[in-house]
């Protein structure tokens, strides 16, 4: 490689490691379990049963 690959590529580098640290690290929801989503739903109908007498 020659001298403004390598020092272009080292700059490249640099900016892709800046942008990481700028962007979001929670760009997808939590994870929810299966026993948790069922116990939210049960809830759910619950309280409209509830809501609907």
């Amino acid at each position: 490689m020659n001298r403004r690959k390598k020092i272009k590529q080292l700059l490249e580098a640099h900016a892709k490691k800046a942008n990481a640290k700028l962007a979001p690290k929670n760009s997808k929801p939590k994870y929810i379990s299966k026993a948790d989503r069922a116990k939210l739903e049960a809830e759910a109908a619950e309280n409209q049963d509830t809501a609907a007498n």
